[in-house]
């Protein structure tokens, strides 16, 4: 079966594997999600596994071409567990100190809407039979995006209160921001463009 290609495995690993990640934040929270009451050991597995599903997405994506087994539960599955993996970090950022004080709750809201919009083209586009992977800008909105969380991950498990790591995460926040819409108008135009054709 074409869905059971090794890429496609690949992707439903890093799936079950956003589970356990989601858990490990999950339990920082529990324990009120303060400096005081951390369990580095936690938010270090916590920062491993986050890099194990981000980057074996590199992985999953070339066996795919490499082997021509592209599909369309690829196209679809794969970009998704990027959203779920990366907003739903986000959204646990929100309760875990100090990123509260980094990332807004604001921003958090920017990058649910673009992941909303975007999957919704995606979904009418491969609906209509019209492949729509990653573009270019949606892989570069990807990379910084990982990077911040990454990066935020670090700052909350061993260096809270250091200035130039505030300042870093920051930066990031901000990159990650930038990337996050000009990727989304960049799928909004291309959406206007298979519009315009009359092929969605």
């Amino acid at each position: 079966m074409i869905f059971m290609t090794l890429a496609n495995k690949i992707t439903s690993g890093r799936f079950l594997l956003c589970i356990v990640y989601f858990v490990l934040l999950a339990l920082d929270v529990g324990r009120g999600g303060t400096v005081q009451g951390r369990n580095a050991d936690l938010m270090t597995a916590a920062f491993v596994l986050f890099n194990l599903i981000a980057w074996s997405d590199l992985l999953d994506g070339y066996l795919a071409r490499r082997y021509g087994q592209v599909t369309h539960f690829g196209r679809i599955a794969d970009p998704l567990v990027d959203k779920i993996l990366v907003c739903g970090s986000f959204i646990f950022f929100l309760r875990i100190d100090p990123l509260p004080g980094v990332i807004p709750a604001w921003f958090v809201v920017v990058v649910l809407a673009r992941e909303f919009l975007v999957s919704g083209i995606r979904g009418a586009a491969e609906a209509a039979g019209i492949p729509f992977g990653a573009t270019f800008w949606g892989k570069q909105k990807t990379l910084v995006q990982n990077v911040t969380v990454g990066t935020a991950l670090g700052y909350a498990a061993w260096l809270p209160g250091t200035r130039w790591m505030e300042v870093l995460t920051l930066a990031l926040m901000v990159a990650a921001l930038v990337s996050t819409v000009v990727s989304g108008a960049a799928y909004v135009m291309d959406a206007r463009r298979l519009m315009k054709s009359d092929k969605v």
